[in-house]
């Protein structure tokens, strides 16, 4: 092989090798981009030294600014102008809060936030004239659809599936006409689906809404879709799969989640007076002041004490019906009063002849005491039959993704 052969080989290997090494260090610089800044509060805060921390006992406005290097401003002036936006006194104990500062060797205040809960936070800004103002945190809501089986109360159940428990009253009050809660047994299906509040799309902040539910009551699925008939009406109502409405005349219970300890009977032994004797209502057990509700709205008839009753009210809802509550521990309506359904009328107790807390609920048919609970109590005004079809369009869909998660759920 000649010389001036080798030296070609040797210039080609050597310009393959160059051109490689630039392909290399160009890729290089391609993938050591800079990354963006974090943005936070709505502000770029790599730009700034910061200082996170929360209210201390003892902290005030302006002890909080007034080791911060203020540029020759007067703590009282700052409060003067930040008065009408901002209450310097409503900082409390616990509360994070965050100061902006330059990153300069002077390391001047710019900006100081307050957060007086998980989604608002106030901004006081020094940078020019101080300027106050209130924002909120991006808020997003995901859905979720759910099916299970009860296992232990309404609220223990969804927290084993990581649902908000404060979803179950909520649950319960829309099914309070329809659901008598003391009946649900272990293993009795539902499913439900609903929306989820989210704080800048990560820190989780409840149920926002239930959009479709059944629960299995004495054998049978409960629907509740909400609807709104008209777009004027902004206060949507619960119905059920063929458009009945879920809120009739009666709520089921005076009382939410506890036991049935004695049911209408026309002969009982009493626990207290020793006798046989005809029990005219139903016991519901709670803890002393579990708040008590009206099952339906209607006149405060009588509001006292008698020996056997102890602190009672008694309601006249129309010209067949009226309720009546034993045994309270306080009373907060007086005779006379107008009451709204599932409005708070006393506290429960076990005053009167009682063994303890709990409330005697009676219930009065053209004058004459019955069992609530084997009544078919009257419902409210149906749905209109001009809004039907729409409902049934809106509705379908739902019932089927709620029926087709529950199936699955049982493989």
């Amino acid at each position: 092989m000649s010389k001036t052969f080798q030296k070609v080989i040797l210039i080609f290997l050597l310009s393959i090798f160059i051109i490689s090494c630039d392909k290399t260090n160009e890729e290089e610089i391609i993938v050591q981009k800079a990354k963006p800044k974090l943005v936070e509060f709505g502000f770029k805060i790599h730009d700034f030294n910061i200082v996170n921390d929360t209210i201390k006992s003892g902290d005030t406005f302006g002890s909080l600014i007034e080791k911060q290097n203020l540029d020759g401003r007067k703590v009282y002036d700052i409060v003067a102008k930040v008065k009408d936006t901002f209450d310097v006194r409503s900082i409390r104990i616990g509360k994070p809060f965050t100061i902006l500062r330059s990153k300069d060797r002077t390391n001047k205040i710019q900006v100081l936030i307050y957060q007086p809960d998980r989604l608002n936070f106030y901004v006081i800004d020094f940078r020019d004239s101080i300027i106050v103002y209130k924002k909120a945190k991006p808020l997003t809501f995901k859905t979720r659809t759910i099916a299970g089986a009860l296992n232990g109360s309404l609220s223990e159940t969804l927290q084993n599936l990581k649902v908000d428990p404060a979803l179950a009253p909520r649950i319960a009050k829309i099914y309070a006409w329809s659901i008598d809660f003391f009946k649900l047994k272990k293993g009795d299906k539902f499913a439900l689906k609903f929306t989820e509040r989210y704080i800048s799309d990560t820190i989780y902040d409840g149920v926002d809404s239930l959009k479709a539910a059944f629960f299995e009551y004495k054998g049978k699925k409960i629907y509740a879709f909400p609807f709104a008939p008209d777009a004027n009406i902004k206060k949507q109502q619960y119905f059920d799969e063929e458009g009945k409405t879920l809120k009739n005349f009666f709520l089921k219970a005076p009382l939410k989640f506890v036991n049935i300890t004695s049911r209408f009977a026309k002969n009982r032994f009493h626990p207290v007076q020793l006798i046989w004797k005809a029990h005219k209502g139903t016991d519901y057990a709670a803890p002393t002041g579990t708040p008590i509700m009206t099952t339906a709205a209607g006149v405060v008839e009588q509001a006292g004490f008698t020996t056997g009753n102890g602190n009672f009210v008694k309601v006249k809802h129309d010209k067949t019906y009226s309720t009546q509550y034993l045994h309270m521990s306080k009373i907060l309506v007086r005779r006379g009063q107008r009451v709204t359904q599932g409005q708070v009328i006393g506290k429960v107790g076990s005053t009167g002849l009682a063994t303890g807390p709990h409330v005697c609920y009676r219930f009065w048919r053209n004058g004459v005491q019955v069992d609530a609970l084997r009544l078919n109590l009257p419902t409210s005004t149906p749905m209109d039959s001009k809004y039907r079809q729409k409902y049934l369009e809106y509705m379908n869909p739902l019932k089927r993704e709620l029926d087709s998660v529950s199936d699955a759920s049982k493989k």
